[in-house]
Formats: C-alpha cells, structure tokens, sequence
C-alpha cells in the first residue's frame, strides 16, 4: 500500500475563487452568505443563500466547452484546473493514462432539469436544449475535468447527498492503493440554487429564516440555530501517490491517510439521535488510516446548523473518541459558506488538510449562545493556533449516509 498525498488545492466557493483564497476566508471568519441574487425569491419564505459570486466559466474553459455544461460542472472544471496550477502538475501522453477524477455531487444538473421544464412547458419541445441530458447528469462532473484536463485514468462520480464529497476522496486513495492511478482529481461539486429546492428545503424546515441577517444565520452549534444556509461551491484537490510525488519534487500539503463509511438505516432525512451511525464511520475511518482517537487534533465537523444534526454530531463524536473527545477542536465550515451540499465534504477535507499543514484551526462563526446539547469545543467566532497532526473531515446525507476521511501531517 502506497501513500497518498494531497499535492494541490482548488476551490469555487461563496468565500474564494481559489483554494488559498478559500481557506484565508475560512481561517478570518468571512462570511459569504447574502440575499439572493441568482433569481427573484420575494415569494419564497427563505430569501438569503451563499452563492459563488464573480464566476465566469469563461476564464477557464473556451465558450464552446461551457455552454454546454452545466453550472456544476463548470465549477468541477474551475476548481480542478486551479488544483492543477496549484499542484504543478504535468500530463502528457507518456502519463495521462494514470491520472483519474473522481468528482462527487449531491443533485449534479438538476438545475438544468427545472430550467429545461419551464422552456418544455413554454416553448414547446423543440426549444429544449439538445445538451440537457449530458448536462443533467451528475457523472459530468469527472467527465468534464478529465475532458478539460484530458485525464485517460478512471472517472468517477459517487452521489450521496451531502456525504458526497467525503466519498470521493474515499475513491481516491482506493485508486491509489490499487495502483490504478498515480493522480487523482478529486473533490465535490454544487449548483442547485433555484426556487423548487429552495422552497422544499423551506418547507421541511431544514432551512435558516434569517432573512434579515444574512451572515449570521448560520450558526452551527449555537443554542439559537434554525437550519442551514443553502450554498453553491465546488473543491477539488489534487491526491498523488508517494512515488509520484516525490519523483517531480512536489510540494506536500498533507497525507490522507484513510475514510470510512456507514449508513444509519433510520430515516430519509433524519439522523440517529444517538450519533451511533456517524460514530461507526468515524471507527472504521480511524481503523482504515492506522490511527487511534487520541490520534486525532481536529475536526472539520458536518456541523449544517440544523437542531438534529448538530446534537447528533457531538454525539458521534463522544462515541468514537470517548474521554479524547474533549481534548478535540472542532469547527463548521458550513458558518461561513453554507451548505454546498454534495461538495461540503469536500470543502471540509480542504480545511482539515490545511489545518495539518499550518497547524491552524478554523473558526466556526456565529457561536454566540452555548447548547447544553452542543457541549465540546467548535472553536467560536476566532480561528485557533494548535498542533493539529492529523485531522478529520465529517459528512452526514440524507438517507443516513455517513462518512469520515482523515488526513494527517506528512512526514517523509
């Protein structure tokens, strides 16, 4: 078994338009929720999200290539190519066959599904776009970044709502350790920002109603939270082999050291109350990666600011790491950039890699109001200087789809 390495960031996110971008944000606490702009939401009872702002696919990819994608997808590409750049890496004929993508999603082109109703309903059938199907499906995310960045290796695409992400880096080490692939393109990505899911996400309450408050709304771990902040993003990062590595002198960020995976069997969109599902994909991610719970510094928690989720999270994790659980930092991405949903696992590997590499804790802003219920530490409102050696990634989906990914200071 070969080691895999994290050699390159890229990010598309509502706080950064690169992966260092991303994370200075992340670290300084900045927000990047707001009112929406993307369509009209006067009629709809939530009225704030955290959309990418300034993104033009344009800077990354030739007209002819993005038009025909959908708005994940291009956010796969961008982020992949930054990832790229980042990473220093050169494919050409003589290696490209060892380089692979595995670009998770939750809901891939839906968007493009709902806007290409409304042109059936009110144009009629010969107006719709002869690109929907391709740009709908949620596998066109790794096919457009291997197509981009012309990757012969195995494309992948896992969908499990918003444990997606996690799933992908999951796949990477698995190519890696198999000696399928010495590169892995790997990440998630999001764009699903629309009135249909917006409304049903309202209606099922898993939604912030801060409309007056944009930036505060979120508020993982907080006594007074009332639901996400539905965000839009994609993260990509670049996972090598050792050898590889090694060979052309790469810069190391960190190594990602093993994942693991589990399902609740519960309920469609509900957690186990009692955390043991999570705390199963935490074990099996600590078994997969050689290491112990007093291994493990920090957290990059799922934490989405949902009454269950938040409870059930910290119960996970007095679970898995039973008296260490209280040594451990922990914060929530998710405060300051929403919940992209199939990429949050994603953004939260990001930030546990980085977090080994500086030795620095993000904040989990908006963390005015202790939970009896929430009772560990989340690193509130200011980002954290500590030791983190290893650090590891949550994600929760809808279904009862768990998973963790651990990653861990590299040492040669």
């Amino acid at each position: 078994m070969t080691r895999a390495l994290v050699t390159g960031l890229g990010a598309i996110t509502p706080i950064g338009l690169t992966g260092h971008e991303f994370w200075n944000n992340l670290k300084a606490g900045e927000s990047g929720a707001g009112a929406i702009t993307r369509f009209d939401a006067t009629d709809l009872p939530v009225k704030i999200a955290a959309e990418v702002k300034d993104f033009d696919p344009a800077n990354y990819m030739e007209t002819k290539s993005w038009r025909r994608m959908s708005r994940f997808a291009q956010f796969s590409v961008a982020a992949a190519k930054i990832a790229s750049e980042d990473a220093g890496i050169v494919l050409t004929d003589a290696n490209r066959h060892r380089a692979a993508s595995a670009i998770a999603t939750g809901s891939g082109g839906a968007i493009d599904t709902m806007e290409q109703m409304e042109v059936l309903l009110g144009r009629g059938a010969s107006r719709v776009s002869p690109f929907y199907i391709p740009m709908m499906a949620p596998n066109m995310g790794a096919c457009q970044v291997s197509m981009e960045l012309g990757l012969r290796g195995p494309a992948m695409a896992s969908v499990a709502a918003c444990a997606s992400g996690l799933y992908s880096y999951i796949e990477a080490k698995t190519m890696i350790d198999n000696g399928i692939a010495d590169v892995v393109f790997a990440g998630g990505s999001e764009a699903a920002l629309h009135p249909l899911p917006i409304a049903g996400l309202a209606n099922m309450k898993a939604l912030s109603r801060r409309n007056d408050n944009p930036k505060g709304a979120s508020r993982p771990f907080d006594a007074d939270r009332d639901g996400f902040v539905f965000g839009e993003g994609a993260v990509v990062l670049v996972i090598e082999s050792e050898e590889h590595a090694k060979a052309r002198g790469a810069r190391v960020y960190a190594e990602l050291a093993g994942g693991g995976l589990s399902c609740d069997a519960y309920h469609i969109t509900a957690p186990l109350e009692d955390g043991s599902g999570a705390a199963q994909a935490i074990g099996e991610a600590l078994k997969a990666s050689g290491l112990g719970p007093t291994d493990i510094d920090y957290i990059a928690a799922h934490g989405t600011g949902t009454p269950l989720n938040d409870a059930s999270e910290t119960a996970a994790v007095k679970a898995a790491f039973g008296d260490h659980a209280r040594s451990l930092a922990l914060s929530s991405p998710k405060s300051m950039v929403g919940h992209l949903l199939g990429a949050a696992g994603a953004v939260g590997a990001l930030a546990a890699a980085m977090a080994c590499y500086e030795d620095i804790v993000p904040p989990t802003i908006n963390l005015h109001t202790p939970d009896p219920a929430c009772d560990l530490d989340y690193t509130p409102l200011k980002a954290a200087q500590r030791t983190v050696n290893a650090a590891a990634a949550n994600g929760f989906g809808f279904g009862g789809q768990n998973g963790c990914v651990i990653f861990r200071k590299y040492r040669p």
